[in-house]
């Protein structure tokens, strides 16, 4: 079994486009990600509290700056004030998952003042299921870990909830970007010629701001009535394109200004097996290394295309802003 047969089983069969419901109060964590920062500047004039250890930096277009809760995921102790309406999380989900379940034991009165949840998990938790090296193990189990935890917590509480599973997340927000594609474009800059297997696997990157896009709006049907059973708590996320790695790097060469050192690397196809033999010695390196480049060529798409979640047009990639 490949790790395409495995992201093609784990997709939902069909998740039905969303009406655009009120909007909600929410309490944000992870403010300080790419996001975290599209969300606020995609708040308008909802409600909005962050929550995090210190106040995050301002968010471009955002008007005025949101309400701060001083709140610390990692203390044992409750925060200051109670955290309302939904909570809306890209916090790393094995920090937010346990706060979560603390919190809502040390003030059970304060749940009543909850909404729903929606938190930001990651597709790695299906696409390196089977990975060999300790690295992407420690890492399935801790997102699976988490997951667990959060949906027992909000089951136990009443709680509706949404984990979305975003795969591939580029692009900037303010003065915060990615780690993703903006390190392939440092690489492209960098070499004269960048070695592929073949045409390389799918991908199906989703920009920050797609993200955040879809979070706030399924905080919003979460706050505007009962949840819909039908509709998957985990949800697999991506951007509306479905291309290959080799396309998806021509486009970002295509992307980046006249004259950029990137546009002057050359991608180079190789036969999957040439590749695979070239790319070998780099296992007695980094496993981990390895495993990443073999999932050139693997096919990691099939994940629900955020404008079925928004029921927009969909935007191709890649979606500006990106880093620069």
């Amino acid at each position: 079994m490949t790790v395409a047969d495995v992201t093609a089983a784990d997709m939902p069969a069909s998740v039905p486009a969303l009406t655009s419901p009120s909007a909600a109060s929410v309490t944000l964590f992870g403010a300080t990600t790419p996001s975290g920062q599209a969300l606020i500047a995609l708040a308008g004039g909802r409600t909005l509290t962050v929550a995090g250890r210190r106040p995050p930096p301002p968010a471009p277009d955002a008007g005025a700056s949101p309400a701060f809760l001083p709140c610390d995921l990692d203390d044992l102790h409750p925060p200051p004030q109670r955290p309302a309406g939904v909570l809306l999380s890209f916090a790393p989900i094995w920090s937010f998952a346990p706060w979560l379940e603390r919190w809502t034991h040390q003030d059970p009165a304060g749940v009543s003042a909850l909404r729903g949840v929606v938190a930001c998990s990651s597709s790695s938790v299906i696409t390196k299921r089977f990975a060999a090296n300790r690295f992407d193990r420690d890492l399935v189990r801790r997102l699976r870990q988490a997951e667990d935890l959060l949906t027992s917590t909000c089951r136990a509480q009443r709680l509706p909830l949404r984990i979305l599973a975003p795969t591939l997340i580029y692009g900037q927000a303010g003065s915060l970007g990615d780690r993703n594609l903006s390190e392939l474009q440092t690489l492209l800059r960098r070499l004269p010629l960048l070695p592929l297997p073949g045409q390389g696997g799918l991908r199906q990157p989703i920009h920050c701001r797609q993200l955040a896009a879809a979070a706030l709006h399924l905080a919003d049907r979460l706050a505007s009535g009962p949840a819909d059973p039908a509709e998957p708590v985990h949800l697999p996320l991506g951007g509306d394109d479905t291309l290959s790695y080799a396309h998806m790097l021509e486009r970002l060469q295509a992307a980046t200004a006249p004259g950029d050192p990137a546009r002057r690397c050359r991608l180079l196809p190789l036969p999957p097996r040439l590749f695979l033999a070239l790319s070998t010695p780099l296992i007695l390196v980094s496993p981990k290394g390895f495993e990443a480049v073999l999932r050139i060529g693997a096919d990691l798409a099939g994940f629900t295309p955020v404008h079925r979640i928004l029921g927009e047009a969909p935007e191709a990639f890649p979606v500006l802003p990106l880093v620069p």
